[in-house]
């Protein structure tokens, strides 16, 4: 969609410095060859992605391009705002294609924002927005979940350092067994939560406790990015009091990068007050798969 008050300032020249530069670096590349026949790879770099956006609207470029006869290019959406009239020099636009700008679109890829952590992916340009590439990158970052600590770091080095400088001995869990979760109860309205971890550098899986107006809300999460195959388990979490038992088990549990104090929407056992204890633990049982 078309931004009007970007039209007017593209229109009184302030379009271009009213906005800071996307510094994001791009690649186009292509094949070419030599007098042998051997093929050689061929790339340039661009790193102001301004350039690859329309100059009326600042958008991202998508095709159809348009041009008028003295090269200046619109969007498909700004040609229909301007009436078909380059706001540059009054010449018609919206009948020519700017098939170089649209070829330069086909060849570009854009470096995933992970790249600095280690990740080589290159995105096609056009498909940036749609790529499911960015929500499941293995290098996304993930938080330590120990409060007070700043670390930060992709999966498989904040395993590590989890268990290097915060594991506990009842903090590990085995698989297929089930482990003691005892989180304790807050008087304020505020989560607790405490950390369990397979084996030495595996894995961290985060109980929450939610102290609601109607009980305590308990979560269960794994540390880890959106990737396919990481992470990836299923649990039951019980909790009993006397001959009261309440579970909760989920085929699935849910990926986080970061401990978050939201109170959750679903995939949560919600324990109603009638069934506490006294103390000021609450004490489960979790059986991790």
């Amino acid at each position: 969609m078309v931004n009007g008050t970007n039209t007017e300032l593209f229109l009184s020249g302030e379009a271009s410095s009213s906005r800071p530069k996307r510094q994001r670096v791009l690649s186009m590349e292509n094949d070419g060859g030599t007098a042998s026949g051997n093929e050689v790879a061929r790339s340039v770099t661009l790193f102001e992605l301004d350039l690859l956006d329309c100059p009326i609207c600042c958008n991202k470029l998508t095709t159809p391009i348009y041009q008028c006869d003295n090269g200046h290019i619109a969007c498909s959406s700004c040609c229909i705002k301007v009436k078909h009239k380059c706001p540059y020099c009054s010449l018609s636009i919206g009948i020519y294609r700017s098939r170089i700008l649209e070829k330069i679109l086909e060849a570009a890829f854009i470096q995933c924002p992970n790249a600095k952590h280690g990740c080589t992916e290159k995105i096609p340009y056009e498909k940036e927005s749609n790529s499911a590439h960015e929500r499941e990158c293995s290098f996304t970052l993930c938080y330590c979940p120990e409060t007070n600590c700043n670390y930060t770091g992709v999966y498989k080095d904040l395993y590590g350092h989890y268990h290097a400088n915060h594991k506990t001995d009842y903090s590990l869990f085995k698989c297929g067994q089930y482990n003691d979760a005892w989180v304790r109860i807050r008087t304020m309205n505020i989560f607790d939560f405490v950390v369990l971890q397979e084996s030495e550098d595996g894995p961290l899986v985060v109980i929450q406790c939610f102290k609601e107006s109607h009980g305590v809300c308990v979560t269960v999460n794994c540390i880890a990015p959106s990737t396919p195959g990481v992470g990836e388990f299923s649990y039951h979490l019980t909790y009993r009091k006397g001959c009261d038992i309440v579970s909760f088990e989920s085929e699935e549990m849910n990926k986080i990068q970061e401990v978050s104090s939201y109170t959750p929407w679903d995939k949560y056992m919600l324990i109603p007050f009638c069934l506490l204890d006294e103390g000021p633990m609450l004490k489960m049982k979790i059986c991790i798969c």
